[in-house]
């Protein structure tokens, strides 16, 4: 912290003297204009330099802070009495829109949108409220103080309510000055950057990503084995799943394999034993780590096994007929349930086809004994075991480019944490209980699971030895990073151990200093962590982390649209939840599958997520050629440099049921900016049944129309120039048409259908000598042309460009040119009098498949 005299404090005194923020008589204004009426008495209203003292943060973080100071305040309130969780009004507003992030379950959070403050939904993680009077918008952020957690929930006649919860009945308060943080600016996006860069300041309990390294994984391309497998995964099935991809000439770079590879038993069993036999997410999540090692199924795997001529096959269709009765066995889990609650008399019959199921599930899987070989069992003797160590070195060893394994665990090692007396760790079996606040979420499997389960909770003193445990022997074992799931949990289990927030502390620390140690402080993907407290407290080293639910390839409430509209669904979460996340960790878009009906419309999301870009197939079930728009022959991806966020025109609306919104979400390229308009329309959050449900009246074409200023290009410092051009080449991927627009020009207007997209390309037009104009819009046989451009250098009466990837090249030239070299030679080219210059490109491997063109006129 800089000394008292140091002009980075003056600084911030001076700035605080301009007051944008007023709360008198009741009435919370933002620079003259009322904001919330009706504010209780006990609500109070502090400048940023009265509350926060600049901590340890990067100067040119710590300036930037200093610099909007002014713009920022804390809204606290008083109680008379003490409590572990109290709720007070911030004030009432109505009349005005409002984009706000809120948690729809545990873990996952979800845009909604209104004009009301009663109009939110319970768990509100932030609200932004349009103030058209002064072409500005505010931010309410409930944050952490002391060891109380808050959030925001709707309150009658447009109140908005502040929750402030410690989680444990111990840990007690009666006032808090900075339970929430507000902050106004006139661009959305800048508000956004600028608020959760003061509370890093602030709080000092995380760090931004702009402080932290990515993981290698962000430009690759992958392959995680949950939907291909769910919790038969296995040795022999992922190593067959690799192959699929590297014969298909499109090799991952990384594999997840996810929940199913741990030692994990249930309490009346073996304490020494797996459990056998699991199929699907949900039959795990009552059970418990008993050893930190890869279970029996990866324990057993001898060295080389796979690399012979005598190799193990792999029947894909007993994974699906497994996965079918998996889902027969679930489906009749809950008829008997409702028998069992309404006294149905059919509840014999149930339990007999229940017996009948899990028979046949046993025999699929060779009995009740050990895996065959039919769904990927790869035995050896005890003492000729290699177990995982010697599984990922001959996966290196087969795929050459395969560069991370990464494998699932969860937050308390598995899903009902650690099993009690099995490990060296101190566990103990802690019931679960959960917030009032989480009663307005959706009914969730998981939580319903867990709770009745309870948690092998390891005592936060050992925190440090639990993730060491687990991730020193990974590491020794050829594993590069982990997935860390089920992370919300710890909230339901902090009675005795000083609240959510200290128990989260001491976990979060744990983890951070694992991977520090472990996975080159960079190796993790969080997962089911979308709620306010894993962001203040615990990313201070965490890079990547979902900003999606699950994808799910049917609703798994019957609803046969859900195959659709789930999809669109998905979208809106991951493009909506960026706005806040994507300020703290790089957004991770999350897997799908090549060959589900709507895997085009999910493959044009990932081509311009910035992020990874993996798929959860199944074992010989693949659209390759889809696969290949959006991946290189080397497992990389042409990534947007950029994360992508919704347009203006879109913060405020609901694209996916009110039946007018097209989802419009803009990124950039090094060379041009891009906007996917996607069709989302037909499902959607209902308050009332506190679920996502279809809406098939919605299910339509949409009409909209998009423009180049809707591009915020001052939002990446190497796409800033890109604003100033005169005039832009527009490239339809999908219609595979060329427009041209300058700033002034009136909007491209369109019409989508649903379930489908099309990706915008906006290129800057160079004027060359005499009246030559010239743009790069890159190959168009992948989603993201613009990402395969990977350097331009404009020279006299010329343009050189090197392009990666083969395919066809694409550039818009208002006249022929007179030579074009590819790779020094001269070389035949295509142009035509609407200005399209093509070339057809190979992917050179000595080259890195990256082509050179010298363009001259």
């Amino acid at each position: 912290m800089a000394p008292p005299n140091d002009p980075v404090n003056n600084t911030l005194r001076l700035e605080s003297l301009e007051k944008v923020f007023e709360l008198s008589h009741g009435t919370f204004t933002v620079r003259g204009v009322p904001l919330l009426s009706h504010v209780p008495e006990n609500v109070t209203l502090s400048s940023f330099s009265s509350i926060c003292e600049p901590r340890d943060a990067p100067p040119s973080i710590l300036q930037r802070v200093i610099a909007v100071s002014h713009k920022g305040g804390f809204l606290g309130f008083s109680h008379v009495s003490p409590s572990d969780r109290l709720i007070n009004s911030l004030g009432s507003f109505s009349g005005r829109n409002f984009l706000s992030i809120f948690r729809f379950k545990t873990w996952w959070s979800t845009q909604w949108v209104g004009n009301s403050g009663s109009d939110l939904q319970m768990e509100t993680q932030w609200v932004l409220i349009e103030v058209p009077e002064t072409k500005s918008y505010v931010v309410i952020i409930p944050i952490i103080e002391k060891s109380f957690r808050s959030a925001l929930h709707p309150g009658s006649d447009g109140h908005v309510m502040i929750c402030a919860e410690s989680g444990s009945t111990q840990v007690r308060e009666s006032s808090f000055g900075a339970i929430a943080y507000v902050h106004v600016a006139e661009n959305p996006y800048n508000l956004m950057r600028e608020a959760y860069s003061a509370l890093r300041v602030h709080l000092n309990s995380f760090r931004l990503l702009e402080e932290k390294t990515v993981p290698r994984i962000v430009d690759k391309f992958g392959w995680c084995t949950w939907d291909a497998f769910y919790l038969t995964v296995n040795p022999v099935g992922v190593w067959h799943g690799l192959k699929d991809f590297a014969e298909s000439g499109v090799a991952p770079r990384f594999v997840i394999i996810d929940d199913g590879w741990q030692s994990v038993s249930f309490d009346d069993d073996d304490p020494n034993e797996d459990a056998k036999n699991l199929v699907l997410g949900g039959e795990q999540m009552t059970t418990r780590l008993h050893r930190f090692e890869e279970g029996d199924k990866f324990r057993k795997y001898q060295k080389g096994r796979l690399l012979g001529p005598n190799a193990p096959s792999f029947n894909p269709e007993t994974v699906k007929e497994l996965i079918a009765k998996g889902i027969e066995a679930e489906h009749l889990g809950k008829q008997r349930d409702a028998a069992i609650s309404s006294g149905g008399s059919d509840l014999a019959e149930i339990e007999l086809r229940i017996v009948k199921v899990r028979k046949e599930i046993d025999d699929l899987f060779g009995g009740k004994g050990e895996e065959s070989n039919e769904s990927g069992g790869c035995y050896c003797n005890e003492l000729e075991c290699g177990g995982m160590k010697d599984f990922t070195r001959d996966l290196r060893t087969e795929f050459k480019g395969l560069d991370d394994v990464y494998v699932w665990h969860a937050l308390c090692g598995g899903w009902g944490g650690v099993r009690p007396g099995a490990t060296h760790v101190d566990s103990k079996i802690t019931p679960c209980k959960l917030s009032p606040g989480l009663d307005g979420t959706m009914v969730d499997l998981a939580v319903v699971k867990v709770v009745e389960g309870s948690i092998g909770l390891v005592h936060p003193d050992q925190a440090n030895d639990l993730y060491d445990s687990m991730h020193s022997y990974l590491a020794q074992a050829g594993v590069t990073g982990v997935k860390i799931d089920v992370i919300h949990c710890l909230e339901y289990i902090c009675e005795k151990y000083g609240g959510r927030v200290e128990l989260a502390k001491a976990y979060y620390d744990g983890l951070s200093n694992s991977i520090v140690k472990n996975f080159n402080g960079s190796g993790i993907i969080a997962s089911m962590q979308q709620c306010n407290d894993f962001f203040f407290l615990g990313t201070k080293q965490i890079p990547l982390g979902r900003v999606g639910d699950d994808f799910w390839f049917q609703d798994p409430n019957g609803d046969p649209m859900g195959v659709y509209w789930l999809q669109g669904v998905h979208m809106i979460h991951c493009s909506y939840n960026s706005l806040w996340m994507g300020q703290i960790i790089q957004p991770d878009w999350d897997m799908f599958q090549s060959d589900h009906e709507c895997a085009k419309f999910h493959a044009g999301s990932r081509a311009i997520c910035g992020g990874p870009v993996y798929v959860s197939d199944n074992v010989a079930s693949h659209d390759f050629d889809l696969i290949k728009k959006l991946v290189f022959p080397d497992g990389t991806v042409p990534k947007c440099i950029y994360f992508p966020l919704p347009t203006r025109d879109c913060l405020f609306r609901n694209p996916l049921f009110d039946q007018k919104t097209v989802l419009k979400i803009w990124n950039f390229n090094k060379y041009g900016g891009v906007i996917g308009a996607f069709n989302c329309q037909g499902a959607g959050w209902d308050p009332k049944g506190k679920k996502f449900r279809g809406f098939p009246e919605c299910y339509k074409p949409i009409s909209c129309t998009v423009h180049v200023t809707e591009i915020e290009w001052d939002q990446k410092k190497e796409a800033a120039h890109m604003d100033k051009a005169e005039e832009y080449v527009v490239y339809l991927n999908q219609a595979e048409v060329l427009h041209f627009m300058t700033p002034k020009s009136e909007p491209l207007k369109f019409t989508i259908q649903p379930s489908t997209f099309e990706l915008y390309n906006f290129v800057p037009i160079e004027k060359l000598g005499g009246n030559i104009k010239f743009a790069p819009i890159g190959l168009t046989n992948m989603f993201n042309s613009g990402g395969t451009i990977q350097e331009l250098d404009y020279i006299e009466k010329g343009v050189k460009v090197k392009v990666k990837g083969g395919g066809r090249f694409l550039a818009y030239s208002n006249e022929s040119p007179k030579k074009f070299h590819l790779n020094g030679s001269d070389v035949a080219f295509e142009w035509v009098s609407d200005g399209r210059l093509t070339l057809n490109l190979a992917w050179i491997e000595e080259n890195g498949g990256v082509s050179d063109l010298a363009i001259f006129f």
